[in-house]
């Protein structure tokens, strides 16, 4: 007997035939005698809606009255969930973030998960019960409805995976498993039959959207073995098709790179003749971080003239939020002007057989320029490089550099 935390995103739950596959697929694990609880997303769409409405109304919302939106899709399906699996004779119940509680801090949109106490969920496991969890959803410090950023419920799902001590964290999704890039863009992707916390980590944060980033850090952390699958192959009695995100020493075969990844969704900001001075950063990026913008690649040209230009690339989502925070603190920083371009893409290559070998990102940007491409931006980790060019190139840009490194699939 194992447990099992099954996580079901929304495209797995789009509507009441997925939820039934849902339901069915929950009631084979039951059914095996493992102990399930289940983490559910909105319907596909649903979020993306909610969201919409709260920007209409205002693109510089109350975070607060936000989260009191968007924590309302998960809702609908955990009950809805709850219901189907009752009809197949199922006992479970439906939880939402604040009943278990899932603690989080106040940093409403971006919440962190702080405390999850899983002994009410253990205790309903053991007694032949399946708990529906709300993902997405918390409670912060002064009891309000919190969210965790697009792509929460995988955190969700893996943080009560770590508190309730779960063997595995199921994240049912509507692909088969890693690949080393979007098979959307290039078909001959290969899937990854495993691959090391570290790696998804980078992959993740730079644009993979197979894995949130930060559910990614908590399994890293708290050793939560993770695998990835799809809702809509149904294989049952054969070996899990799917991906596994483990410890480094479990893989066997250390590729040179693991993978391409992409973003679309980063806007680059310059700042123009900047004063070149001690402390200019923490006046840029200070109260950037006080309102929860997330800054990423950062560049500071040569000074020149006492002034110097300053580069750095934020969400595009938070691009509206980032101009005002700059806007206010233009006296005390000192610009002289604020450029901003949403139009760009972010390209990385990860994988950590780049730590033993040299000239990596040599080949990356002499594959891009034999493309044409140019390269605004350069940032680098010990496992991965990622550069910023302009969003026409994204396609043009993974294609060249999944060759370039021989992850093609034969054949």
């Amino acid at each position: 007997m194992a447990r099992i935390v099954m996580k079901f995103g929304g495209t797995s739950v789009a509507d009441l035939d997925r939820i039934r596959n849902v339901a069915a697929r929950v009631k084979r694990e039951v059914d095996a005698g493992n102990e399930v609880a289940v983490v559910v997303s909105a319907m596909a769409g649903t979020t993306n809606q909610l969201v919409k409405w709260c920007q209409e109304l205002s693109l510089l919302h109350d975070a607060r009255e936000y989260d009191t939106v968007v924590a309302t899709g998960e809702q609908v399906t955990i009950g809805l969930l709850a219901i189907a699996l009752q009809t197949i004779g199922v006992d479970a119940r439906s939880w939402q973030g604040w009943q278990i509680p899932i603690r989080t801090d106040d940093a409403h949109g971006k919440a962190r998960v702080e405390e999850i106490d899983g002994q009410v969920l253990i205790g309903r496991m053991a007694m032949g019960q399946v708990p529906v969890v709300a993902g997405f959803q918390g409670v912060g410090p002064d009891n309000r409805v919190t969210t965790l950023g697009r792509g929460g419920s995988d955190l969700s799902a893996v943080a009560i995976a770590a508190a309730v001590k779960a063997d595995r964290c199921d994240i049912y999704t509507d692909v088969d498993g890693i690949y080393t890039t979007d098979p959307r863009i290039v078909p001959r992707a290969r899937k990854l039959p495993a691959v090391a916390y570290e790696e998804m980590l980078e992959l993740a944060s730079v644009g993979a959207k197979v894995l949130q980033t930060r559910s990614v850090e908590l399994a890293m952390k708290q050793r939560v073995r993770i695998q990835v699958l799809s809702s809509f192959e149904d294989k049952p009695g054969e070996p899990l098709p799917g991906s596994l995100v483990v410890d480094e020493d479990e893989i066997v075969e250390q590729p040179l790179v693991t993978g391409v990844a992409y973003s679309r969704d980063e806007a680059k900001v310059t700042l123009r003749r900047v004063p070149d001075k001690p402390g200019i950063a923490a006046l840029v990026f200070g109260p950037l971080s006080a309102a929860n913008v997330n800054v990423d690649m950062i560049v500071q040209n040569l000074g020149a003239d006492g002034t110097t230009d300053m580069t750095f690339t934020v969400g595009k989502a938070d691009l509206p939020r980032a101009r005002d925070v700059l806007e206010k603190f233009r006296p005390e920083i000192n610009f002289e002007a604020m450029v901003t371009d949403p139009e760009v893409a972010k390209i990385s290559i990860v994988g950590i057989g780049m730590r033993s070998h040299a000239g990596v990102a040599a080949t990356m940007f002499k594959a891009l320029a034999e493309k044409g491409i140019n390269i605004q931006v350069i940032s680098t980790s010990e496992i991965k490089t990622s550069v910023l060019v302009g969003a026409e190139y994204t396609e043009l840009a993974v294609r060249a550099l999944h060759s370039a490194y021989g992850l093609d699939a034969e054949g």
